[in-house]
């Protein structure tokens, strides 16, 4: 939701999109994939990467990508959760930062919600404004590429009003890191997904068991 939500803003700004997905063995993989062509087919973008990162679950150490680890279902966890993938925006931000410079983008959009995520430290903003002077060290001095981060600071109830204002297709974006076919509604992510939606005043259009 928070990506699709992104790809809108930077299209209502003006800029044509390369869309990037990363398959990394995560649960929900299929799901997750069929929703980004969704939501490319409903944004009209014809420039799509799709990417096999099957390291991710020979590293393991989350119960995203290894399924000997259980996906939380109580709502309570201290410190990072076990649903933390081992430095995955950092991966991803330096995958797509080597397609911004051949596409020659301007920015990269990312998603990332810092005041409520799930306590994910690769969500913050100092975090993602670290990678962005590392992206720009690291490639050609023509190269200038700001890291895109606008829903950093807001809550799931603002991301979901936002996308219905420009219209974004709800349906087609998928939170649970469990199901597949109906989302749980009892993980971390679709418990702040659904409350982002009752504190907005509208009911999610996607299944639920």
């Amino acid at each position: 939701m928070d990506s699709t939500l992104s790809a809108y803003m930077v299209q209502k700004d003006g800029y044509d999109i390369v869309a990037v997905h990363f398959n990394y063995a995560q649960r929900t993989q299929t799901k997750e994939l069929s929703c980004f062509h969704a939501v490319c087919d409903d944004l009209g973008v014809i420039n799509r990467y799709v990417l096999d990162l099957d390291f991710f679950s020979q590293i393991g150490a989350s119960a995203l990508t290894d399924k000997n680890i259980e996906v939380p279902i109580n709502g309570i966890e201290e410190g990072v959760p076990v649903t933390y993938v081992p430095f995955r925006n950092g991966i991803f931000l330096s995958i797509a930062a080597a397609i911004a410079e051949k596409e020659s983008a301007e920015i990269i959009s990312i998603g990332v919600v810092e005041e409520d995520s799930s306590g994910y430290p690769d969500c913050r903003e100092s975090y993602i404004k670290s990678m962005q002077e590392s992206i720009n060290l690291g490639t050609k001095d023509e190269t200038k590429i700001e890291i895109y981060m606008p829903l950093v600071h807001l809550k799931k109830s603002q991301i979901v009003q936002y996308a219905l204002e420009l219209n974004v297709p709800l349906r087609h974006t998928w939170s649970c890191y469990k199901n597949e076919e109906s989302a749980c509604g009892v993980c971390d992510s679709c418990r702040l997904r659904l409350n982002g939606f009752k504190l907005a005043g509208v009911k999610d259009p996607i299944e639920y068991q």
